[in-house]
């Protein structure tokens, strides 16, 4: 059963990755893009990166895809504008994916897979906190600072001037 849940997010994961890619209207992509997040997320969980799959939904679905939906819904006149697919580079950038597509597959083929039996690892949340606020806690207070200085500067770059 475990592995019909699997490939489920699998296909849930590559089909609204296809549809974001494909689709001409933003609402609907955005849309895919947030099933394509939590695809990402329940593949972490698959993974036993806990921390990994809460900082996805975190900050992926409710920070930045957020944000994108309200950038998408403010912009005026969003309606009149056509959103094509059409590009001159179409062909390229399928060359480009089939060939790497095709190096992905002979790597996994040719590669010496080390088989061991696994235990179930412990959780990671507590032990990543405690690192954060323990001995990690000048770069994270650092890397929050520079954050919020470029969002300050983003604030002040999108502001309209009178």
């Amino acid at each position: 059963m475990i592995n019909m849940v699997f490939w489920f997010f699998v296909a849930l994961t590559v089909v609204s990755a296809f549809s974001v890619v494909l689709n001409k209207n933003l609402i609907y992509a955005a849309i895919s893009l947030l099933l394509t997040f939590l695809g990402v997320a329940s593949l972490y969980v698959f993974l036993w990166a806990d921390f990994m799959a809460g900082t996805q939904v975190m900050i992926y679905i409710g920070g930045i895809l957020i944000l994108l939906l309200f950038g998408i819904m403010l912009t005026h006149k969003i309606t009149s504008v056509k959103i094509s697919n059409t590009s001159v580079q179409k062909n390229v950038g399928a060359a480009v994916v089939s060939v790497l597509f095709i190096g992905l597959i002979w790597m996994i083929k040719v590669t010496p897979w080390k088989i061991e039996s696994s235990v179930e690892p412990s959780q990671t949340v507590n032990s990543i906190g405690t690192l954060l606020m323990t001995n990690f806690l000048l770069p994270f207070e650092v890397a929050s600072v520079m954050l919020l200085g470029a969002l300050i500067g983003a604030a002040m770059l999108a502001r309209k001037e009178n």
